[in-house]
């Protein structure tokens, strides 16, 4: 078309830029993000008015609370989405240090005014704020493990040169956080790694190979104790509904009664004293009482384009680094939604895992929040650094790196030949 004409043509329709990102991925993401968090506030608030009276405090005592963290949350993106992939990078060694540091604080003797034990269990430090220790480590060992991959991009064909050292900090990190006790959380962060490490080269064999070696570790902590008793529980929950079973069938119960649309907001009967922790492990199950089926359609729905938007931002990232941090980060939220949905429909034994972005927990939606303005500001950068060649190099077979999702584009290639 001649340069004349070119002028007249219409300007190619574009969403507004909300100052968080540019294109179109960053500003659903953050769309997204807010219909969750809004649901969730209304959600929790029915499911624990009840119990804060009950404790003697105001109806609406844990919604406040988690407003509050919900702003801070809110903060954290907006940082998160302004700061440079490259930072974390850099970041990646102090900050897996700092959590590993405050980890082992929480289980040390001693340390019980600041990491006092509640429920069985010390996951908290009460720094003038209390946390879960826990849920940063979630970041910094994405960030860490996605580092190392592309540094190690051409020993990790190697089970000794390539998966060993990530086993060893791995060990250092999870250890600690299992030992609280919550092996589910360390579960959850190791599968979370381990995803990074395969879609950066990582052979499947060797993983297959380590949990044939831990399958005798893993035996022997569900063999003891109340685990155990929720394996049991797991075969039959209706047949130990007194004991180990209990939350399960409770759960089953409030999911199935709430039919096609639910009882109506508020008038669930399962947050009454019979489903423990309504408002934080088993909060799925309340949703299906109170909004039925359609309402947990709409959840799911939700859910999966989160995960989908995460995993496109990771899939046109310009970095390698860039690309693993994404799916990593989108791995820990979908597996977070995808067990917390499983316990209550007792599809998996009860883990005790937070509904992101919709349960009870400051710290765990600050850090979801954090997350989700990494892959806002990862977003932004693939806008920046994209051109047209991209999306055609991407078809190239011989650009296409081992077990990666799609093949990168040359800007990445670059990087990953400079760190090898």
């Amino acid at each position: 078309m001649p340069r004349h004409l070119t002028d007249l043509a219409p300007a190619k329709p574009a969403l507004p830029d909300i100052g968080l990102g540019r294109g179109w991925e960053s500003t659903a993401l953050f769309g997204i993000t807010l219909l969750l968090l809004a649901f969730g506030l209304v959600t929790l608030y029915s499911a624990s008015a009840f119990m804060a009276q009950q404790e003697g405090l105001a109806d609406y005592y844990f919604v406040v609370r988690q407003a509050g963290g919900a702003a801070v949350g809110l903060l954290a993106l907006i940082i998160c989405a302004r700061i440079p992939v490259e930072f974390w990078n850099r970041a990646a060694w102090p900050l897996l240090w700092v959590c590993v540091a405050m980890l082992v604080v929480v289980i040390l003797p001693g340390t019980e005014a600041i990491a006092p034990e509640i429920n069985g269990a010390r996951r908290w430090l009460r720094l003038g704020v209390t946390f879960q220790p826990s849920d940063p480590a979630k970041l910094a060992m994405v960030v860490w493990t996605a580092m190392l991959v592309v540094r190690k991009q051409g020993q990790l064909h190697s089970l000794s040169r390539g998966l060993l050292p990530f086993l060893l900090i791995w060990g250092v990190l999870l250890v600690p956080v299992a030992l609280e006790p919550d092996l589910s959380t360390a579960v959850l962060i190791a599968a979370a790694a381990a995803t990074v490490v395969y879609a950066g080269g990582g052979r499947l064999g060797h993983f297959a190979f380590l949990g044939l070696l831990m399958l005798p570790v893993v035996k022997a902590q569900f063999d003891v104790g109340f685990r155990a008793q929720r394996l049991l529980a797991f075969t039959d929950p209706v047949a130990m509904a007194k004991g180990a079973g209990y939350q399960a069938t409770q759960s089953m119960i409030a999911l199935g009664s709430g039919g096609l649309l639910g009882r109506g907001f508020g008038e669930g009967r399962q947050k009454y004293g019979f489903l423990p922790e309504a408002h934080n492990d088993f909060i799925f199950a309340l949703i299906g009482e109170e909004w039925g089926l359609m309402g947990v359609i709409a959840v799911v729905a939700s859910f999966v384009v989160l995960i989908w938007l995460g995993y496109r931002v990771a899939m046109r990232a310009p970095t390698l680094f860039g690309r693993l941090v994404a799916m990593g980060l989108t791995n820990l939220i979908a597996l977070h939604a995808v067990l917390h949905m499983a316990v209550g429909l007792g599809l998996v034994p009860t883990t005790g895992l937070a509904l992101p972005l919709i349960s009870y927990g400051r710290s765990n939606l600050v850090i979801t929040l954090a997350a989700i303005g990494v892959l806002m500001s990862i977003a932004r950068e693939t806008d920046r650094d994209w051109r047209p060649e991209d999306d055609r190099e991407r078809q190239r077979p011989d650009l296409q790196a081992a077990n990666v999702l799609v093949p990168l584009p040359q800007s990445a290639r670059r990087m990953r030949q400079t760190h090898a």
